[in-house]
């Protein structure tokens, strides 16, 4: 008698016997089951602003003080040179513009704020103060993970290894960027790497074993009002204890996705350091080590002067941000050669999802790629319009294939990041209202709680 493919991968599953299951088999086991997948996210997030016009297909012609909502298919439509890279997928690229973020601030960077959709009183050479979470750790906290939200990234300088830039699980709680390939290759994949990864991983376990104990005999010898001190902090030591547990379980998923070392994990060229923290990330997702995940380009204050020496331009983009010029090449040039070269790794990690089989489709089908800048439409950012590249798989819940342009700010009908960002918690599960904080002055139809109900499929 034939199995079915259901009763083939319940099979599977149920053969795993006494072994936690991976991340891989867990997926299986929920499509046998038919189970909805949930949606994974990726942010990528480049310093120094984003003018609209270098995301805005040609064939659409802006006007000043837009009153009317444009929402239109943009399969057909011609990309600026910025998109070229994605081509390949402009059935599922949609373009978001019009939507502000003034409550974050502006200037050469929001920090938290572009991702939090508040003000962090950021400045120059400060990246301010988290004033709540993300929405990319509100995604991570929402869908789970071994590792709830993974932050990679890179800065300007070679010797900076873990910044705080603009991701946070809470009030006063940022989580880290790690900004060196072989950290991140180290803290996620350390249980299967060999020298001092391995060791580390082994180092950090037994400490944690050690810190879990101590704190377990104290709670004995305290008075009782200091006990929940060290609860929270038991509770803490237990949480990356069995996280590393865990690592160690799916050892054999890690070592067949774990992604390859080479010389670009250890340059001191910012694109190579770029390019593996892009073979990181498609690495932890494809092991469903998380379903969030931040990859950061020179963002935040003081970040955001990187040089981009691998593409030819020794120049800082705080200089070109300014309208400077080098070898020949204008401010926007630079510009649009940077962008191409941070669209090109999107789609070298697009065509990787796409090559792993998952429910009735691939993996890419679950995954939305959201890509924007930390200082919104321009280098002295006013965050009137925040611009949006999004690329979702046409299993997440959110449209592809639309140019999407809100009415200006303070016109009726107008809307704001944090409606974007509700829009991908409503897509995760997540049916809150609002995320972020309002601009206190907008009024009437230019503001408004909920989702963006044109980009929910």
């Amino acid at each position: 008698m034939p199995i079915t493919r259901r009763q083939f991968f319940r099979n599977v599953s149920a053969s795993a016997g006494a072994l936690t299951l991976t991340p891989i088999l867990q997926q299986v086991r929920a499509q046998a089951d038919g189970v909805k997948l949930p949606p994974r996210f990726v942010f990528v997030m480049e310093g120094n602003g984003l003018p609209p016009a270098q995301v805005t297909p040609l064939d659409i012609k802006r006007q000043r003080n837009l009153d009317k909502m444009i929402d239109v298919s943009l399969t057909k439509m011609k990309l600026p040179e910025s998109l070229h890279p994605i081509a390949p997928y402009q059935d599922r690229l949609t373009v978001v513009n019009g939507l502000s973020g003034k409550i974050a601030g502006g200037g050469h960077s929001n920090d938290f704020g572009a991702l939090g959709v508040y003000n962090c009183g950021s400045g120059v050479g400060s990246s301010g103060t988290a004033k709540g979470e993300t929405i990319d750790v509100a995604l991570g906290k929402k869908l789970g993970g071994i590792f709830p939200h993974v932050g990679l990234g890179m800065s300007g300088r070679v010797e900076h290894n873990v910044i705080y830039n603009c991701s946070a699980w809470g009030k006063n709680q940022p989580v880290p960027t790690i900004c060196q390939p072989m950290t991140a290759y180290g803290s996620i994949f350390g249980s299967v790497a060999g020298g001092n990864s391995k060791a580390e991983f082994n180092a950090k376990t037994n400490l944690l074993d050690f810190l879990r104990d101590d704190v377990k005999r104290l709670q004995k010898e305290v008075p009782a009002s200091e006990r929940g001190k060290l609860e929270s902090h038991l509770a803490g030591y237990e949480a990356m204890r069995q996280r590393q547990s865990r690592l160690g379980e799916i050892e054999g998923t890690l070592r067949k996705v774990a992604p390859k070392v080479n010389d670009k994990f250890t340059s001191d060229v910012e694109c190579d350091r770029l390019d593996a923290q892009f073979d990181i990330a498609a690495a932890t997702l494809i092991g469903g080590l998380s379903r969030s995940v931040t990859i950061a380009s020179g963002v935040g204050n003081p970040y955001f002067g990187v040089k981009f020496t691998g593409l030819g331009i020794d120049f800082g983009k705080h200089g070109i941000g300014h309208g400077g010029s080098y070898n020949g090449m204008t401010s926007s040039q630079m510009m649009v050669k940077i962008r191409k070269f941070h669209f090109q790794l999107i789609h070298d990690l697009m065509k990787k999802l796409d090559a792993v089989p998952e429910g009735d489709g691939t993996m890419l089908d679950n995954t939305v790629v959201i890509y924007l800048s930390d200082a919104a439409e321009g280098h002295h950012s006013r965050c009137w319009e925040w611009p949006f590249v999004m690329l979702p798989g046409k299993h997440t819940g959110i449209k592809g294939g639309r140019y999407v342009e809100y009415p200006y700010w303070g016109i009726a009908g107008h809307r704001e990041t944090g409606n974007l960002y509700t829009t991908f918690l409503h897509a995760a599960g997540d049916k809150r209202e609002y995320f972020g904080v309002h601009d206190a002055m907008l009024k009437g139809d230019a503001t408004g709680d909920g989702p963006l109900p044109h980009l929910l499929a």
